[in-house]
């Protein structure tokens, strides 16, 4: 008989971006997540999907931000918290901003020092307890908060 897979609690769902995006959040300044819709604020694992985006490497503003990174894909690098979503009237809103497109406000950004692997899917998905609970092993200072259901 298979066992059922245990999830991290309902509130934690991760997201998934592709490299060399993901990298660009976590270690460069890189706050707006281009998407054709809003997503629920709260936090989320960020996890970077199986394919790299090779156009986006050529971007000069991509390039200088991981320059000297490694890109793993197919695990959680770390954990974001969405603090809500916008579209821009005028100029854009950051360097990072696409026109046309919701941006997803990212704040209190933390990469894992170990990558977790893990598969992913588009849009929010359920995270695996097991992941979960490699990701709170890293970051035991935000256990607290992720563990508590968001007000």
């Amino acid at each position: 008989m298979k066992t059922p897979t245990l999830y991290a609690p309902d509130h934690i769902r991760g997201i998934t971006i592709k490299q060399p995006w993901a990298a660009c959040i976590l270690h460069g300044d890189k706050r707006v997540e281009n998407r054709p819709r809003a997503w629920a604020p709260g936090w989320r694992l960020l996890h970077a999907g199986a394919e790299i985006d090779r156009a986006a490497l050529r971007h000069p503003l991509v390039a200088r931000t991981i320059r000297g990174l490694e890109l793993p894909t197919r695990a959680v690098l770390g954990i974001v918290r969405i603090t809500g979503s916008h579209t821009d009237t005028g100029e854009p809103c950051s360097p990072w901003a696409q026109t046309e497109r919701v941006h997803v406000d990212l704040d209190n950004v933390h990469p894992l020092a170990l990558p977790v692997p893990c598969d992913g899917q588009l849009g929010p998905w359920r995270v695996p307890l097991a992941v979960f609970e490699q990701v709170l092993v890293q970051l035991p200072d935000l256990a607290p908060q992720l563990t508590e259901v968001s007000s």
